[in-house]
């Protein structure tokens, strides 16, 4: 693994990927980090052209848990803003530091960054994918079930950059993915495509549809998502209209098994992606969740600094 800017990068590393996560996060617990840490006398480059909690907080954690440090950089702490291309920023910014996040608004740029820089990227977030949270839920669950390969794992909501890398990822894992969405909302035909190519040759299946029906019955793993993503708010009244019926409340997420987990990778909007009594209710994994992009990262961080 080059570079994390998709799940299809993770490829067969996935299960050690979340091994070495897990040994991250009990060793660290348990007062026995490696020392130094794999990232020592590192530095991360943290480019944020979408502001965030959760991926500003864990990667600045991380880092620093791994022995490395992280330097945040805004929009207006670049040239980008004012016109440097990206193939100059990359070639400048790999001079300085060990490794590069970005959380951007194209994946072009994104894929043009890894093109030109000489230091390895990851995907903080695009408007295509997030691999970074997905390989968290994947931690959670396997902490939570114990495994993944086999698992049916249920996503409602919009056919987003979480959806597609749900597609992928959990082909990727061997788990049957069902995926439901309000008709004009689908993650597109090309990650489907490519997310049951993967699945011949792991055991998984992939199912996409229109509508809820049936969509949760019998799974061991329900998750949803923002309806209105960021940049989506100038659509947010047609969306709300369109995602009616999609809310996870407890009746619905009754239809899944009795031991079902839930997840979101926030933030949540209670009372239209699901209700407040389901996020925070006895099923719900979300904190664990939140939790695991840190141990998840720090396992990417620590495997990509090995690989230069």
């Amino acid at each position: 693994m080059r570079h994390l800017l998709g799940m299809e990068d993770v490829g067969e590393s996935l299960e050690s990927l979340l091994s070495e996560a897990l040994d991250l996060k009990r060793r660290h617990k348990e007062g026995r980090a490696p020392s130094p840490g794999p990232l020592a006398g590192k530095t991360l480059g943290m480019i944020f052209e979408k502001s965030s909690t959760r991926t500003r907080v864990s990667f600045e954690v991380g880092a620093a848990k791994l022995g490395g440090r992280a330097i945040f950089l805004s929009q207006d702490d670049l040239q980008l803003g004012r016109g440097e291309s990206i193939e100059d920023t990359a070639k400048v910014l790999a001079r300085y530091v060990d490794l590069l996040m970005y959380r951007c608004k194209r994946h072009a740029d994104l894929a043009e960054l890894a093109r030109h820089a000489t230091v390895p990227v990851i995907n903080g977030l695009s408007e295509t994918e997030h691999p970074c949270q997905v390989l968290a839920d994947w931690l959670t669950i396997r902490e939570r079930k114990g495994t993944l390969a086999g698992l049916t794992f249920a996503y409602l909501g919009d056919g987003n950059n979480m959806c597609r890398s749900y597609l992928l990822g959990g082909a990727l894992a061997g788990m049957h993915v069902r995926v439901a969405t309000p008709r004009g909302y689908g993650p597109g035909e090309e990650y489907v495509a490519r997310a049951r190519a993967i699945a011949t040759r792991t055991g998984a299946s992939v199912h996409v549809q229109v509508g809820i029906d049936g969509a949760l019955a019998g799974a061991d793993v329900v998750a949803t998502d923002t309806w209105v993503s960021m940049g989506d708010e100038k659509e947010k009244e047609q969306r709300l209209h369109d995602f009616r019926g999609f809310t996870i409340d407890a009746p619905r997420m009754a239809q899944a098994k009795g031991d079902a987990i839930f997840l979101h990778c926030l933030p949540a909007y209670y009372g239209y992606e699901v209700t407040k009594d389901v996020a925070h209710g006895p099923q719900s994994a979300i904190w664990d969740e939140a939790e695991n992009r840190m141990w998840a990262q720090m396992a990417v961080m620590a495997k990509l600094a090995g690989a230069r």
